[in-house]
């Protein structure tokens, strides 16, 4: 697919969102021949290179499946993006940055203790993945986001991370401090830059890892601007820690739903 450069710098009708994670912000969902439908409002800034794509890293191309890794199935940042260039005004583009490390810890994308957690898998996959972030997936993230800056505007953070922190109520304090940093390296405003961040497979599909669904929904009792996502009724594959490319449908459409509401005036690119 041919690769698009914008020219106009830091063009506020030019939406930009940060989205990273584990396995289920990477997406494991098949993807279907109606998900390649691209439209040309919604772009994601190419993160890996990939065999077979002709755009190369850090160039923007119409976003189609797969966006996070070379090989990475549908996911939730999909239907999230398709539905924000449905419901915003035509004039208005959608570009986002998509950066997951399947089975991390969260303290993976903690910049400063990162190469702590660099084990937390023994298998020669998930080495793999982090080299191909530099060894660093938050400074990937923030590299491409720096240059993403020049192009539009930064306007929401996306996360779905939580499986390998079940049960630890600590992790309400790593992701805080993860998105300060954030804010603070791409001098972002929090007021103007909200965190969202999903529930793990629900409980009415037998998720696994729904325990922890109940540490995410303190989130914003830490962080003012955050909002939980929430994932009932969404399906998940047999496996029940991965949602089916139904439930990514339906999770996406439930980030966007909330994006698009606190928005508000800001809707339109002012």
């Amino acid at each position: 697919m041919t690769a698009t450069t914008y020219g106009d710098a830091q063009n506020p009708s030019f939406h930009i969102y940060l989205c990273f994670g584990q396995s289920n912000m990477v997406g494991q969902g098949e993807i279907e021949e109606s998900d390649r439908a691209g439209n040309e409002r919604f772009m994601v800034l190419q993160s890996l290179d990939c065999a077979g794509l002709d755009t190369p890293k850090g160039e923007w191309r119409v976003a189609v499946p797969p966006l996070c890794h070379c090989g990475s199935g549908l996911s939730l940042v999909d239907t999230f993006g398709k539905a924000m260039a449905d419901h915003l005004p035509d004039d208005i583009r959608i570009g986002v940055i998509h950066v997951g490390v399947s089975g991390c810890d969260i303290r993976l994308f903690d910049k400063d203790i990162y190469l702590d957690y660099h084990k937390t898998h023994d298998g020669e996959w998930f080495a793999r993945m982090i080299d191909g972030y530099g060894g660093n997936p938050y400074q990937h993230l923030i590299d491409l986001a720096q240059q993403a800056q020049k192009d539009g505007v930064i306007k929401g953070i996306l996360l779905h991370q939580g499986e390998t922190n079940t049960n630890d109520v600590q992790w309400l304090n790593y992701v805080k401090k993860i998105y300060t940093d954030m804010l603070e390296d791409l001098s972002l405003n929090a007021k103007e830059v909200p965190l969202l961040a999903g529930e793990l497979v629900h409980e009415d599909q037998n998720g696994k890892c729904a325990n922890m669904n109940v540490i995410i929904n303190k989130l914003p009792e830490t962080i003012p601007t955050a909002h939980v996502i929430s994932s009932s009724g969404c399906t998940a594959v047999e496996d029940d820690v991965h949602f089916d490319a139904a439930g990514y449908r339906e999770l996406g459409r439930r980030y966007a739903a909330k994006m698009f509401s606190l928005l508000g005036d800001r809707a339109t690119g002012e």
